[in-house]
């Protein structure tokens, strides 16, 4: 079932010309937009089903900066900021708070590569620290499990999924940005090796840059063009309990080895389970294995691996099209995975157990959604070298959401020209290439 989301105007007209295209309505899409239109570029959003109607909308709404990679503090710490911006400048709430955050193990190995975290990141100026158990009982009042420490960070927080890319795509909208949904891009026509055209299933925009922002779509778009980009799928199940009483103090959300939560507007709490997924065997995954092989050997406790229809349609399979026929983004308008039932209850069982107060709340909702990974868990953003006016922001491997607004800005920074919000570098699409890749580092 797919979760609520907030409505986003839709224009039904092409534009003949625009100065970018972008591929793709989730969060990156529409922060892209956003800033190229304040940037006074004209822009037009392409997108196959609705605006945040994918993972956008179906994430667990933290917006953090402990527990990132290396590569991505500069990206993370830069969203941060833009965060607490957004609901002044868009006059629309995002569902932005600076809650803090915080992660809590049973495990004193854990509380060690912690403190190797931290001292990584003391150059960052971060403000994460590690609390005891003592710490943990004041913060967390009416528990009964055991923790034995917490990593916490006051300056983190959460917003909306439901609202926050909707919102933002409006705002874009208002400075001039044209949004079409329900319009599947098929692929781009080049002149003299550069993009010269976008084609879209109700026709053609003439452009010298796309943005392909597709989210867990976007691999197989780039093979379409002759482009590899090794990325691969995470099934991930989530649940929205009905309204429920305050299980913490100083901190919006929790990470925990059985559960994670995160309090919403609407009193209730989205809740999963961290570090937990499925992997679907396809052609695409098949394809970049070796690629994947040293992350799944760091978190592969918690995937589990299957073969089903996946294999042979969504994003991962080996569908062919032409620019004039009917492309795969058109048979899947809105991705909506069916959610992990055992899974939920498990995840739900966890968080009442823990929290005595949860007894009587009930399930509101559950959906699944597919996350977007690459093989060292960074993003891709980034021209593509061989392909002029070709542009990528993609692969955010679950902390797309929080690193949206900094993860547009500096797309729409590459695609015009300007001096980026953070340096590019980490997130070149060559490094899957020339042997730059990063570690597969993953911290909580």
């Amino acid at each position: 079932m797919s979760p609520p989301v907030d409505s986003v105007p839709s224009d039904e007209r092409l534009p003949e010309r625009a100065d970018v295209v972008i591929v793709g309505g989730g969060i990156i899409g529409v922060s892209a937009a956003y800033y190229l239109a304040r940037k006074g570029h004209s822009v037009v959003v392409v997108e196959k089903g609705r605006i945040a109607g994918e993972q956008s909308s179906r994430n667990w709404g933290w917006v953090r900066q402990q527990g990132r990679a290396l590569p991505e503090m500069p990206l993370a710490m830069a969203s941060t900021d833009l965060w607490g911006k957004l609901d002044g400048e868009l006059g629309e709430e995002t569902g932005f708070r600076r809650t803090g955050m915080l992660v809590v193990t049973r495990d004193p190995a854990e509380v060690a590569n912690w403190e190797d975290m931290l001292e990584q990141k003391r150059a960052f100026q971060t403000q994460g620290r590690i609390l005891n158990a003592a710490e943990l009982r004041t913060m967390l009042p009416g528990t009964t499990d055991q923790w034995v420490a917490g990593l916490y960070s006051p300056i983190d927080g959460v917003a909306e999924p439901s609202k926050a890319a909707p919102a933002i795509a409006r705002g874009a909208r208002r400075l001039g940005a044209v949004i079409v949904q329900n319009c599947a891009v098929r692929g781009w026509e080049t002149s003299a090796g550069a993009v010269s055209a976008v084609v879209t299933e109700r026709g053609t925009i003439r452009t010298d840059a796309v943005l392909c922002a597709g989210g867990a779509w976007t691999s197989m778009l780039l093979r379409h063009q002759g482009i590899s980009l090794p990325q691969a799928g995470v099934f991930a199940s989530v649940l929205r309990t009905q309204a429920a009483p305050q299980v913490s103090e100083g901190t919006g959300g929790v990470g925990s080895p059985g559960f994670s939560f995160r309090r919403r507007l609407d009193g209730g709490y989205s809740v999963a389970m961290r570090g937990t997924g499925r992997v679907d065997i396809t052609p695409q995954g098949i394809r970049y294995a070796a690629d994947f092989l040293p992350l799944l050997i760091k978190r592969g406790r918690g995937l589990s691996i299957r073969l089903g229809r996946s294999f042979f349609e969504g994003p991962e399979s080996l569908s062919k099209w032409r620019t004039d026929g009917i492309s795969p983004f058109e048979v899947t308008r809105v991705l909506d995975p069916v959610p992990d039932r055992k899974l939920i209850a498990k995840t739900m069982g966890q968080f009442q157990a823990a929290f005595p107060a949860m007894k009587g709340v009930g399930i509101a909702e559950t959906w699944g959604g597919l996350i977007d990974s690459m093989p060292d868990a960074v993003p891709v953003i980034s021209a593509i070298d061989k392909a002029p006016g070709c542009y990528v922001a993609t692969g955010f491997s679950g902390h797309g959401f929080g690193l949206g607004p900094a993860g547009g800005r500096l797309a729409a920074d590459l695609v015009t020209g300007d001096v980026p919000i953070v340096d590019p570098t980490p997130f070149r699409h060559g490094r899957f290439f020339d042997g730059t890749r990063h570690p597969a580092t993953v911290w909580v």
